[in-house]
């Protein structure tokens, strides 16, 4: 018998150590600086220490472009696991796994509402849903953003953030790349803009369709767009590629991209360029933008 803890009453039971959320602090991959989720927020997501942009979430990226509400439209679901593909698990379990993970069905989600007073109709990629890949089911959310374009001559707007096309879909995932260029086409014989902005990453199918076939490309600052990677491309010419190769402001430099901008800067730009294609003027100046 232990006298000390049979009579002696402790004053504190039980001490459990204050649990620390895992995303209370970001590293940013650049610089290395720690920082702070919140401010992170308010940055959107932008390092405070380098000004390198860190990928946003798609339902922040909808935020952030849109005026206010928006309504999200939804989206005719494809077949599942039409290949029955498994590698080292089964591709049912990955989509369940990412759905419960971000929140989204799949690496797309297409929303109306408007931006800068002007209607439009927005794609936004979701590059944490496997890394954005293309699949059927982002096929259906481009065609379905075009068919709405299209029928209601909303400017369309497609945020490209992807590492190309989804494997586990084999010839079917390929086929997306003909698919969302005759939708893009439809928009374009209409008369109406398409405007197509690159994050970072835009690289595989989805650069080799229908992210590079915009009236105006505008890009964030530093993303890397391009086809396959540099690592690939230096081990088949057998050459140093040049300084910022695939950066966007290598490619603006060289016709690629139209307009490089700060992720602050961004829907200031797109309300520039609406306005200009569509001939409307926004409802809101540039200064309540800026402050918003």
């Amino acid at each position: 018998m232990n006298w000390l803890t049979d009579f002696v009453r402790p004053k504190i039971k039980k001490v459990t150590p204050k649990e620390i959320a895992d995303n209370l602090w970001v590293k940013c991959p650049v610089c290395g600086q720690m920082l702070f989720s919140k401010e992170m927020k308010k940055s959107l997501y932008v390092c405070t220490s380098c000004g390198h942009h860190l990928r946003l979430y798609v339902d922040k990226r909808l935020k952030m472009l849109f005026d206010g509400e928006y309504n999200e439209i939804a989206l005719p679901t494809p077949k599942e696991d039409p290949l029955k593909f498994k590698d080292t698990k089964r591709y049912t379990e990955r989509l369940r796994t990412y759905r419960k993970n971000t929140g989204s069905n799949d690496a797309i989600r297409v929303a109306q509402g408007d931006i800068g007073g002007i209607p439009c109709v927005v794609a936004a990629m979701d590059f944490s849903f496997m890394g954005g890949s293309m699949g059927m089911a982002v096929g259906e959310g481009i065609v379905k953003a075009a068919e709405i374009s299209a029928r209601n001559n909303y400017p369309l707007i497609i945020v490209a953030s992807s590492g190309g096309a989804r494997m586990q879909e084999g010839i079917l995932s390929l086929m997306q790349m003909a698919r969302t260029t005759a939708a893009i086409n439809q928009v374009k014989e209409k008369g109406i803009p398409y405007i197509s902005v690159l994050t970072d990453p835009t690289t595989g199918g989805v650069s080799a369709s229908f992210a590079m076939l915009g009236d105006v490309h505008i890009a964030e600052k530093g993303c890397i767009i391009g086809f396959a990677g540099a690592r690939v491309i230096e081990q088949t010419i057998r050459e140093k590629l040049p300084e910022g190769f695939q950066r966007a402001e290598y490619l603006r430099e060289h016709g690629m991209v139209d307009i490089v901008v700060t992720r602050h800067e961004l829907k200031n730009e797109l309300v520039k360029v609406i306005s200009i294609l569509t001939h409307k003027k926004p409802a809101l100046n540039t200064a309540l933008l800026e402050n918003k």
